[in-house]
C-alpha cells in the first residue's frame, strides 16, 4: 500500500474487528467458541488452528505490503512471503474441513467458494513469484490478501445485512431476532467476498486512465 495513512486505517480496523473474535479461542477452551460445535472432537482443534493460521496470513500479509519493507528490505519480504502462503494454505484446507461441519448449505457454499479462491489465488501469486513474473506476482497476492481481509469485511457487513433484514420484512421480523441473525450470518461471507473483490479489481489494481492529449 503506497498511502500510509490508509495502510495504518485499514490495520486498525482490522484488529478491532479480528481480535475480540480470535481471542477467545486462544484460551483453547471448547466452551467459548462462538459457533455450535458438534460430537466430534476434531472439529474445535481444526477451527482453533485455522483461525490462528488465518491470523498469522492476515498479520503477514500487512507487513508484506508495506512499501518500505518490499524495497529495503527484499530478504524479510521473500520469508514473510513464504509465511504467509504456508499460512494461507495450511488455513484454506482447514476451512474446507470445516465445510462438513455446517448446518446451513448456503453458509457451507460460502465457504467452501472462499477457501477455493483464496487458496487459488495465493497459489497463482507464489507461482508467478516463482517464474520470475513480479508485476503478475504482485496482482496476485494483493486479490489473495484483499480475500484474506473478508475475514474482516464479512464481519463489518453483519449490522447492515441485519438492517437491510429488517427493512426487507417490514421490521416485523416473523421469525424473530434469531432468525434474523442466523440469515445475515448465512450470507456474510458472499457479501465481504463480493466487496472485496470489487475493491480490488476496480480500485486497487484499476489501470491508472491515459492522460488525454490536447
Amino acid at each position: 500500500m503506497k498511502n500510509g495513512k490508509a495502510w495504518w486505517i485499514v490495520l486498525f480496523i482490522s484488529l478491532a474487528v479480528i481480535l475480540p473474535f480470535a481471542a477467545p479461542y486462544f484460551t483453547f477452551d471448547p466452551s467459548a467458541a462462538r459457533v455450535a460445535l458438534s460430537s466430534s472432537s476434531l472439529q474445535f482443534p481444526i477451527l482453533v488452528a485455522h483461525i490462528i493460521t488465518a491470523l498469522i496470513a492476515l498479520l503477514v500479509g500487512f507487513v508484506q505490503f508495506r512499501e518500505t519493507v518490499r524495497r529495503s528490505r527484499p530478504m524479510l519480504h521473500r520469508y514473510a512471503g513464504r509465511l504467509y502462503v504456508a499460512c494461507v494454505g495450511i488455513s484454506g484446507i482447514l476451512a474446507i474441513a470445516l465445510v462438513f461441519y455446517m448446518e446451513s448449505f448456503t453458509k457451507a457454499v460460502g465457504f467452501l467458494t472462499l477457501s477455493a479462491v483464496w487458496l487459488y489465488a495465493t497459489w497463482r501469486g507464489y507461482r508467478m513469484a516463482r517464474s520470475g513474473s513480479f508485476d503478475a506476482h504482485r496482482r496476485w497476492m494483493i486479490r489473495s490478501f484483499g480475500i484474506t481481509l473478508v475475514a474482516v469485511s464479512g464481519r463489518i457487513a453483519v449490522p447492515f445485512l441485519l438492517l437491510l433484514y429488517a427493512v426487507i420484512h417490514g421490521f416485523s421480523l416473523p421469525g424473530g431476532r434469531e432468525e434474523m441473525v442466523g440469515q445475515a450470518l448465512n450470507v456474510n461471507i458472499w457479501v465481504g467476498l463480493v466487496l472485496n473483490l470489487i475493491a480490488v479489481e476496480w480500485i486497487v489494481l484499476k489501470p491508472p486512465a491515459a492522460s488525454s492529449e490536447a
